[in-house]
């Protein structure tokens, strides 16, 4: 899943960098405000962490024309400044959490992993689906308790499609969560993924919508609906 960091002090980029990075996400960086809003308002990322004194423009000027312009993406505001009135404002601005400066990364991670789950409407850290679990604190993957080793495209290709567990995916946005800034999006090497993902978690946890996309269903949901039409 990718994330846009949009902070101007070298040493915090780093650091989220790194975070990020060895928490399975790709980062993506820039400290201009003016760059912040034109990404965030033509890329589909994930989330955004967001700093609030930016050049070019600040921060709540970035956040306030993002939800103007209807684009609803998670932002978690990370800002050194501590008075409670900046607070309320970059909430009231949309802003989903505020974290100050200086901060914890274990703490930053389970916010962004906090916000990530309440965007796609789910409430438990693990995500599920039949007997396949991915816990996304440990990264960690089982199959009916069964440890299973993933890649890290195998393991992001999945985590977006358990965050948006019964919606149909496109392959253009499963290539846009699973690549690097500046690497190709080849639609086709999602293809591949898919295949390989199906090796080693069944051949029917995910399914192809011809000319949609690729769809991990909900057996609960769909255990009512049955229900239902019965």
């Amino acid at each position: 899943m990718r994330i846009l960091v949009v902070e101007d002090d070298p040493r915090t980029v780093d650091i989220l960098i790194r975070a990020l990075t060895a928490a399975g996400y790709l980062a993506d960086h820039t400290g201009d405000g003016e760059d912040a809003w034109f990404r965030g308002d033509t890329e589909p990322y994930a989330a955004v962490i967001l700093d609030l004194g930016l050049r070019g423009m600040d921060g709540l000027a970035v956040l306030k024309r993002w939800r103007a312009a209807g684009r609803d993406l998670p932002v978690l505001i990370l800002t050194a400044r501590g008075d409670w009135s900046e607070r309320v404002e970059g909430i009231d601005a949309g802003a989903d959490d505020y974290l100050p400066k200086p901060f914890r990364v274990e703490e930053l991670l389970a916010r962004l992993r906090a916000i990530l789950r309440r965007a796609a409407g789910q409430t438990s850290p693990v995500l599920r689906a039949g007997g396949l679990a991915l816990d996304t604190r440990q990264m960690g993957v089982t199959l009916d308790g069964i440890p299973i080793h993933l890649s890290p495209q195998e393991y992001r290709l999945l985590c977006v499609l358990l965050h948006h567990k019964g919606s149909v995916v496109s392959q253009g946005e499963l290539a846009d969560q699973i690549y690097a800034d500046g690497i190709e999006r080849d639609t086709n090497g999602v293809e591949v993924l898919v295949g390989r993902l199906r090796r080693k978690l069944g051949a029917d946890l995910i399914q192809t919508r011809r000319g949609f996309g690729y769809l991990v269903d909900d057996p609960e949901q769909a255990s009512t609906q049955n229900n239902d039409d019965a």
